[in-house]
């Protein structure tokens, strides 16, 4: 029975109509609006103006019931499908609503074989879920079928590919991410990790890892030789905290998210690498940007360890009265986040950057060292110098790879990397505040001069050794300050400083080439980094460090 409405005077009357012949049904391409008959061409058009409606499903029009011509199944028609242990019978309209098909390439053989094509046919019979069925009769009877959970969206991808159900198959892959994380069903907008640097994730790439792409499914195996899919596992990690990956979602959605603690911004950051969230973790990174109006440019304060070789920039000095016209400074802009560079100032924490006074120069030891390293490679390639190591980076083993990570394998350092502690330079030592003293900032500035003044690096004195004051150093060609009121913690008492936490700016300069008398030479064409003091958390030697020291028990 089919039940027709027509508008008489704006109410709705149903009327019945039973067994209408195919030739009836291919000739009703109209309905009765208003008492106006409007063929289905014009009806197509009423879209406010826009152009013709495309909606999917099935139009009941008889140019449609032809395919390639060929006439597919009449809709009126009813089909037997066996699935499992259930019967199903569909129309052929709801066959044809997903054409072609495993079930209208059936029907539509058994119907060729019957000349008259008014007579029965045969049940199809097939092995699979008939729950996972039931919601494809829905689907082909013109409901929105939605995934309940990751099991059940594998479940209906499996059975779409296996019957050939194209409008299935992108209605599933653009649905919603289903996913399961330490236990927990998350429901995810597809969009929601499409941002710069999140796009090829564990999801996305798992998801064409499993389940192949719209026009190839099941990669690594021939779909039309299969006597059934193969079995696909949801996708799930369980080994994740379902808390953290909320919170992922939130910060990707771009909503402000409060970090409550170290160890929670620690747990997103590893969760970040894990999924392949690089845009995430670039804004998870520890960071604090500002504007110095002192100095007229926007700063930014990043971690030495969290820094990336995409985000480095050297920008020369904007001001052409400066003494080194052909220096500059060095910027940073976090990859996929930020769209302009700020003035780099590098915190370097961890209790391995020593100082020398005598020298005025800083030693790095461990991880701080090689990353130091890095950092200063990829300044120079951001600069176009030349490798001092051109081929170290291919060798496998032995030569330039083998060797220990040093700044005096980069153009841009020697190994003892010079620093420059200015009067505005804030300084905690041993717990107290700290001004450095005018001895101090003399030799800083004859070292710069004439660096043969250096006296005898820490190398010659025992560990936690330092010279104690001028009388006991070795002589140089600078004479000896005239006296005066020493302020403890001075360059006259501490030699060496471990830095147990400290901030830099990074200045590139014109490197100065000085004559075997000491003498200031002219610029050898070489660039040189120098390490300007900011910020500085450190301790006198041994005994400044002992007293920072505190009991385990």
């Amino acid at each position: 029975m089919w039940v027709g409405d027509d508008v008489q005077g704006g109410s709705m009357v149903s009327s019945s109509v039973s067994g209408p012949s195919r030739s009836e049904f291919e000739n009703f391409t109209a309905e009765n609006v208003g008492g106006t008959k409007i063929t289905l061409s014009a009806a197509s058009s009423l879209s406010n103006g826009k152009g013709p409606i495309r909606t999917p499903g099935v139009m009941r029009s008889g140019d449609l019931l032809m395919r390639n011509g060929h006439s597919i199944l009449p809709h009126a028609k009813a089909f037997s499908i066996q699935i499992g242990w259930r019967l199903f019978r569909l129309s052929g309209a709801s066959i044809n609503s997903d054409a072609p098909s495993y079930f209208s390439n059936y029907f539509e053989e058994q119907l060729r074989l019957d000349e008259s094509g008014n007579g029965p046919t045969k049940t199809l019979f097939i092995d699979r879920d008939p729950d996972t069925f039931a919601d494809i009769c829905r689907h082909l009877q013109g409901y929105y079928v939605l995934p309940r959970d990751n099991a059940h969206y594998v479940r209906l991808y499996a059975d779409a590919q296996f019957y050939s159900l194209q409008r299935l198959i992108s209605q599933l892959f653009d649905a919603e991410i289903f996913v399961s994380v330490g236990g927990q069903q998350f429901q995810i907008p597809r969009d929601t990790f499409s941002g710069p640097g999140n796009s090829s994730n564990f999801f996305s790439l798992g998801f064409a890892g499993f389940l192949g792409s719209r026009d190839d499914a099941f990669p690594g195996l021939e779909s039309r030789g299969l006597m059934r899919p193969p079995a696909v596992q949801p996708q799930s990690v369980p080994n994740r905290s379902p808390k953290a990956f909320e919170d992922l979602i939130h910060l990707s959605r771009g909503y402000p998210l409060t970090i409550r603690d170290k160890e929670h911004r620690a747990q997103l950051l590893s969760d970040c690498k894990y999924y392949g969230f690089k845009g995430l973790m670039h804004k998870l990174f520890v960071h604090s940007i500002s504007y110095n109006a002192e100095r007229g440019k926007s700063e930014i304060i990043m971690q030495l360890e969290d820094l990336h070789k995409s985000g480095v920039s050297f920008v020369n000095d904007a001001s052409p009265s400066d003494q080194s016209p052909l220096g500059g400074w060095v910027n940073y802009m976090r990859p996929f986040v930020d769209e302009t560079s700020y003035e780099a100032i590098v915190e370097i924490g961890s209790q391995e950057t020593k100082i020398d006074f005598r020298s005025m120069r800083a030693d790095f030891y461990g991880d701080t060292k090689a990353r130091i390293s890095s950092l200063f490679q990829t300044v120079a390639d951001k600069m176009n110098l030349p490798h001092n190591l051109p081929l170290g980076l291919m060798m496998s083993s032995g030569g330039a790879s083998a060797a220990p990570a040093s700044p005096a394998n980069t153009p841009l350092s020697e190994d003892r990397v010079k620093i420059r502690i200015g009067q505005d330079a804030h300084i905690i030592l041993d717990g107290q505040e700290h001004t450095m003293d005018e001895s101090a900032l003399d030799h800083q500035q004859e070292l710069e001069y004439n660096p043969e003044t250096a006296t005898p690096s820490s190398a010659s004195l025992a560990p936690g050794q330092s010279w104690p004051n001028p009388t006991m150093r070795p002589s140089s060609t600078r004479p000896p300050p005239m006296k005066k009121r020493k302020r403890r913690g001075s360059l006259d008492d501490f030699g060496e400083w471990i830095v147990r936490k400290g901030q830099w700016r990074m200045r590139v300069q014109p490197r100065v080439e000085y004559s075997s008398r000491g003498s200031r030479g002219e610029e050898d064409g070489g660039m040189e980094i120098v390490l300007c003091a900011v910020k500085l958390d450190a301790v006198s030697g041994q005994r400044g460090r002992n007293m920072g020291r505190g009991f385990v028990s």
